[in-house]
Formats: C-alpha cells, sequence, structure tokens
C-alpha cells in the first residue's frame, strides 16, 4: 500500500510542476528542487546538482532526465516511467489543444499579453536555478573559476555577438574538471 501512496504521489507531484511550471526545463529546475530537496526530501541537494548536470549533459529535455531520476531513486523504474509521464502529460495535452486553436488563440489580447508576463517569469526562474546552484555550490577553487570565467566568457560572445556555442562551453568546463581530477588523482599515487 506504501508502495502504491509513493507511485501516486510521484505522478500527482510531477503532473503539477508539468502543469504549472512555464518555459521548459531550465525554469523548472529550481521548482523540482523546491520540491523534491526541500520539501518532500526524495533526494538531497548533491543529487538535485549532480542530476542537473548530467541531465544538461545528456540527450533529452533536462527536466524530465530529472524526473526520471527522482523517480528512478524513489521507486525504481516504475516510478521513473510515471514521474516522466507526469511532467509530459500535462504539456502534451496543453500543447496539443493549443495547436488545434493556434491562430485564433493568439489573436486574443488578453492572451498575448498574458504569455509576455510569462516570458518575464520564465526568465526569473532560470536565473533563480542558476543563483541557488551557485550559493550551494562547494566554494573550491577549481568550481569558482570555471563559474566565473563561463559566465564571462558566456557575457563577451553574447556582447560580441560571436556565434560560440554554450555546449562547447560545457565540455571546456568539464574537460578542466576532468584533467584537474585526473592530476590529483595521478599525484596521489605517485
Amino acid at each position: 500500500m506504501k508502495k502504491r501512496a509513493l507511485l501516486f504521489d510521484l505522478l500527482l507531484t510531477f503532473m503539477k510542476i508539468g502543469l504549472f511550471t512555464f518555459g521548459g526545463g531550465y525554469a523548472m529546475i529550481s521548482v523540482i528542487e523546491d520540491i523534491c530537496v526541500q520539501k518532500k526530501k526524495w533526494i538531497t541537494h548533491d543529487d538535485m546538482m549532480n542530476v542537473t548536470v548530467v541531465a544538461e549533459s545528456t540527450p533529452g529535455p533536462i527536466a524530465i532526465n530529472c524526473a526520471t531520476y527522482v523517480g528512478w531513486q524513489q521507486a525504481g523504474l516504475t516510478g521513473a516511467v510515471l514521474t516522466t509521464l507526469g511532467i509530459v502529460l500535462p504539456s502534451f495535452i496543453i500543447i496539443f489543444v493549443i495547436s488545434l486553436f493556434l491562430d485564433s488563440f493568439l489573436e486574443i489580447s488578453l492572451i498575448a499579453n498574458a504569455f509576455k508576463g510569462i516570458q518575464i517569469c520564465v526568465g526569473l526562474l532560470i536565473l533563480d536555478a542558476g543563483i541557488t546552484m551557485i550559493k550551494k555550490m562547494k566554494k573550491k577553487p577549481l568550481p569558482v573559476g570555471i563559474v566565473i570565467l563561463s559566465a564571462a566568457a558566456m557575457l563577451m560572445i553574447n556582447f560580441l555577438s560571436i556565434r560560440f556555442s554554450s555546449i562547447a562551453v560545457m565540455l571546456l568546463g568539464g574537460l578542466i574538471s576532468l584533467t584537474t581530477f585526473l592530476a590529483k588523482r595521478k599525484g596521489g599515487k605517485a
């Protein structure tokens, strides 16, 4: 009975996240962390940081990857399937219904203005997720340096209108971390 209650809770929780969080995966990160780490304590903050990095580095939407991980941690394959369905179904249904009436839907000024407000909120949710992760990051020289250099590089790239992939910046940060890890490991063994 407890397992059924947990499975239902996982499905319902991620359906709420999928239904009420606009702006895609990055906007959902802070909501997922608030619910899964702070309120329900399904995973730790370190787990959330790690799954966010892995989810960003693997194919597929970041929120779906995070949801799948939480479901897997709590209830194995069934939990992973239910959390994935929970986060995907609301958006799928909404987008399907909107697509049926898209042209007339966007002509309604109330809805068009609501979407402008939602765009601002999405930006704030993404900013909140980034600030929260930076605050909780271990304050060691390498991670702090990578954050500062990555932020500076992205700002410079944007201000100078240089075409450069943010994925390349992430891969470079990962390469630097991996190189440092291997160097420390080799130094420790020698």
